[in-house]
C-alpha cells in the first residue's frame, strides 16, 4: 500500500505580494525572504517523517522551475489554479487519494514550528475519522487530512476570515463526516506571530529551521 502523502500549499514568493501584513515591521523584500524560509524549512520537517510522501501544491502553476530547485528531488509537484484556496485543496487533495495514496493531508507553508507529533497525529486520527482538521489560532486551519476525496467541503466557505474552521466544521457535520481535531497552532501572518516566532525559536532544537534562523540573523532580528 502507497504511503499516506501530505501536500504543503506553497507559493512562489514575490515582493509586493508575499507576507504583506508583515510590512510594517519588515520591507516587502524581507517579508518575500521570510516567507520562503519558512517555506523551505516546512519541506524539510515534512521530508523528514518516515514513510510519509511529500507533495507541493505550487503556485503560480509556472514557477515549479523554483520548486525544483528548493525541494528534494523525491518531491511531487502538483500545480494549481483555482478561485479560491478551497478549489486548490480540493484539487491537490483528491489528485494523491486519486493516486493511491490512503491519506492525503494539506498542510500550510507557513508554520514550521509545528511539533511533529502533530503531524503524526494527523495521520493516525485518520484511520478513525473521515476528517483531520488542525484549526489556527486566528479562526482558519492550517492542516486539513482526508481518507476520500469531498469537494463539498471546501465549497462556499469565507475563506480568509476568522469563520473557515467553523464554517468546516459545520459542513463537515451537514455531510455526517466524522471529524478529529488537532490541538490549535499559528501561523506567521502578523507582526504579533513575527514576535511570537523570534520568542520560540530558542526554546527549539538548534538544528531544527535553519533557514527561518538564516533569515533572523541576516534581517538583524536576533531571537530573543
Amino acid at each position: 500500500m502507497a504511503d499516506p502523502a501530505i501536500v504543503i500549499m506553497a507559493k512562489q514568493p514575490a515582493i509586493g505580494r508575499t507576507k504583506t501584513r508583515l510590512c510594517p515591521p519588515l520591507t516587502p523584500a524581507e517579508a518575500a525572504a521570510l516567507y520562503e524560509a519558512l517555506l523551505r524549512d516546512t519541506i524539510e520537517l515534512v521530508a523528514g517523517l518516515d514513510n510519509v510522501a511529500l507533495a507541493i501544491a505550487v503556485t503560480p502553476p509556472e514557477a515549479t522551475d523554483y520548486f525544483h530547485r528548493i525541494s528534494p528531488a523525491e518531491a511531487r509537484l502538483l500545480p494549481v489554479v483555482g478561485a479560491d484556496i478551497g478549489v486548490c485543496l480540493d484539487q491537490v487533495l483528491s489528485a494523491l487519494l486519486v493516486a493511491g495514496h490512503p491519506r492525503a493531508i494539506a498542510l500550510c507553508a507557513d508554520g514550521p514550528t509545528l511539533p511533529v507529533a502533530y503531524l503524526q497525529q494527523a495521520i493516525t486520527q485518520l484511520d478513525e475519522a473521515d476528517v483531520v482538521l488542525g484549526p489556527s489560532e486566528d479562526g482558519g486551519y492550517y492542516l486539513i487530512g482526508l481518507t476520500q476525496s469531498q469537494p463539498r467541503l471546501f465549497r462556499d466557505i469565507t475563506w480568509s476570515t476568522a469563520q473557515v474552521t467553523a464554517q468546516t466544521l459545520d459542513r463537515a457535520e451537514s455531510l455526517g463526516l466524522r471529524v478529529s481535531l488537532l490541538p490549535s497552532w499559528y501561523d506567521v501572518d502578523t507582526a504579533a506571530d513575527l514576535d511570537r516566532l523570534r520568542a520560540e525559536l530558542p526554546t527549539l532544537a538548534p538544528d531544527t529551521l535553519s533557514h527561518t534562523r538564516r533569515f533572523f540573523a541576516f534581517a538583524g532580528l536576533t531571537p530573543s
